[in-house]
């Protein structure tokens, strides 16, 4: 496989994970020093994978989630780094039943170590965030 489809298969992998709650899972897409910047959503910048983690959990790990990355672009670096932004839809469903829906990127570096590739960094900028209902003409 090439690393360019490693990465996307990498992606693929961080929305599963995510989304079915498998936390070893997802812990095992970062690198130990990841650094991810979640500014944009009104939440802080965590560094290091374990830390994160945490905060994940604290976040979403009650909340029913669906994730979508599309449109990846991709460009490798080196031969052991790479950067990527993929377009980005989620749907949050909040205890109450009611959705919040995202959408924007993630703008990401990615580090291959022992011949796998990791998310070394992550940042998540928002485009739109809010609830469908609230803002239709007809809801």
């Amino acid at each position: 496989m090439d690393d360019v489809e490693a990465i996307k298969q990498l992606k693929a992998r961080y929305c599963r994970t995510m989304d079915t709650k498998d936390w070893a899972g997802m812990r095992q897409v970062f690198t130990d020093d990841v650094v991810v910047d979640t500014t944009g959503s009104g939440g802080p910048v965590v560094t290091g994978a374990d830390a994160f983690m945490e905060f994940l959990l604290a976040q979403v790990g009650d909340i029913q989630t669906v994730h979508q990355c599309h449109t990846p672009e991709i460009t490798l670096t080196t031969a052991t780094t790479a950067t990527g932004v993929w377009a980005m839809a989620d749907i949050l469903r909040l205890s109450g039943g009611s959705d919040i829906h995202g959408y924007g990127h993630y703008h990401e570096r990615y580090r291959k170590e022992a011949g796998e590739w990791r998310i070394s960094g992550s940042t998540l900028t928002r485009l739109l965030t809010g609830d469908p209902e609230a803002a239709s003409p007809h809801g």
